[in-house]
């Protein structure tokens, strides 16, 4: 092969390799860092509280809480459709499907053991059912959307790109990282300096009769 094709090759297969690679959409020109520490369970504000929850339950809810999230955003992201949280969550669905079916048997069995004894089944289903809805709606704020639609997309993307078995790793890596988008936040790019105060003169006030028919201060007024 002459050096001219050769380079030629090695150019296609750049681009190539470019376009296979899975492209993350972009809403700041320099995106707030929204990062957070792996979860456990027992940060205040990332769950919603279960008491006596067993280890195994918890990491159902870390779990679950993030799908909740991402299926959140999944509605309320459309107005971006490069983000694609849509096409995300019905894919996550498909791909982690087992592990979110076990994970809601969890959750299911949770509520049916730490109920009252001689609760009905319909209103321990109501006590499931106003759990869910209390995780999706702490995914609600209005003044965060595009921080949280791009965290969004990115865990999403992540997610789809996890192997089978492995969405906890997903969930307790990223949780914190898609509440800390939660909060507004502006474009790093266009960050606003650091305010500083100016401290004036003690300029005294003058009266009309200070001044002479030129505008210029009277003497005896200094």
């Amino acid at each position: 092969m002459k050096v001219g094709s050769r380079r030629y090759a090695v150019a296609l297969m750049g681009v190539a390799a470019a376009f296979a690679a899975p492209a993350s959409a972009q809403l700041y020109w320099e995106s707030p860092n929204f990062q957070g520490a792996p979860v456990t369970g027992a940060e205040p504000g990332v769950l919603i509280p279960l008491p006596g929850a067993t280890p195994a339950e918890l990491n159902a809810e870390i779990v679950w809480t993030m799908r909740a999230g991402l299926n959140f955003a999944a509605l309320q992201c459309q107005f971006a459709p490069s983000l694609m949280t849509v096409t995300n969550y019905n894919e996550l669905l498909t791909h982690h499907g087992k592990e979110l079916a076990a994970d809601y048997k969890l959750l299911q069995g949770y509520f049916k053991r730490s109920a009252k004894k001689g609760t009905s089944q319909a209103a321990i289903n109501a006590a499931f059912d106003s759990f869910n809805t209390r995780t999706y709606s702490s995914f609600s704020s209005v003044f965060a959307q595009i921080g949280f639609c791009q965290t969004a997309s990115r865990i999403g993307t992540t997610a789809l790109m996890t192997p089978k078995g492995s969405l906890q790793v997903v969930a307790h890596n990223r949780l914190q990282e898609l509440r800390n988008s939660l909060k507004p936040a502006a474009d790093r790019l266009y960050a606003a300096p650091p305010y500083v105060q100016f401290v004036g003169a003690n300029v005294p006030a003058f009266g009309p009769e200070c001044f002479d028919k030129k505008g210029q201060i009277k003497k005896r007024c200094l």
